[in-house]
């Protein structure tokens, strides 16, 4: 005979609770894990729209002018730069220096006349001084456009290829070295005085020692440089007008070899913006030889 088993009634609402405990953990999880999936696809969409807003920024960019870093090998297709064995490219490290800004004192640039063989320094508008400067032969000749200055070397070690000289009466680059935003090429001194106002260089602007010295003092990394190879109106106002009158209202009306010499200006502004004093080189490559 069997005996029936009863189940208490207290047995009963235990096991019902545990059911709806179960039920209510298992409810509990997957709303958890609705969750997650949900905050996992709005990711995915934040992360998207990103790469999205960089991929037009830098499509925006790219229209607005940019250029990439050219070479003296580029500049000669353009017949503006050296071209052969003569050239070479400059491997210095851009050196740290102040910054330039309003507020850290006035704003400077450099106008290069080569027609003129000349070189004035301005302040805010106002020609300081000129200064006579040799430049490019017909076979090297120098390059034009806008450049910025990169870098200064005080009494440099001079090299090209295997050559080295170091500082002194037959260093090429003389005491002082202001290099530009081209390759290789820069302002400097040079131990021959008497090249300076002829057509000599090759492809670098030469100034007097006193003369190169001097400048050295009054320019900063970061400062302009623009090189005119035609005497336009602008050529002729900073040259014609004495020191200490306006020269230069606005921006060059003639098309440069590109923007700062192959270099965008972020990258310019970011050199000319980083911290520490001004630079003292020990090396420089050059066309020079």
């Amino acid at each position: 005979m069997r005996r029936l088993v009863g189940i208490s009634s207290k047995t009963q609402k235990a096991m019902m609770a545990l059911i709806a405990i179960v039920i209510c953990l298992t409810s509990l999880h997957m709303a958890a894990a609705a969750r997650i999936a949900s905050l996992q696809r709005q990711q995915e969409k934040l992360e998207s729209s990103a790469v999205s807003i960089q991929q037009s920024a830098l499509s925006l960019s790219q229209s607005s002018g940019d250029t990439t870093p050219v070479a003296p090998e580029a500049v000669n297709a353009a017949g503006g730069a050296p071209k052969g064995k003569n050239s070479t490219t400059q491997t210095i490290a851009v050196a740290a220096a102040k910054p330039v800004s309003a507020a850290t004192g006035p704003e400077r640039r450099i106008i290069i006349s080569i027609a003129d063989r000349k070189l004035a320094l301005l302040e805010n508008g106002q020609v300081v001084k000129t200064y006579p400067i040799a430049v490019g032969s017909r076979h090297t000749p120098s390059p034009d456009g806008e450049f910025v200055v990169i870098n200064r070397a005080q009494d440099p070690v001079y090299r090209h290829r295997d050559k080295e000289i170091p500082p002194g009466k037959d260093n090429p680059l003389g005491t002082r070295w202001m290099g530009l935003s081209l390759k290789g090429y820069g302002i400097h001194g040079t131990n021959v005085q008497s090249s300076v106002g002829k057509a000599a260089s090759h492809g670098c602007f030469r100034m007097r020692k006193q003369d190169v010295e001097e400048l050295y003092a009054l320019v900063q990394v970061g400062d302009t440089v623009t090189v005119r190879r035609e005497r336009d109106a602008m050529i002729a106002r900073v040259f014609a007008a004495p020191a200490a009158e306006p020269a230069l209202t606005g921006p060059p009306t003639s098309p440069p070899l590109g923007r700062w010499g192959g270099m965008t200006l972020a990258k310019a502004e970011a050199i000319a913006e980083t911290p520490g004093a001004t630079a003292t080189l020990t090396t420089v490559e050059t066309t020079e030889q």
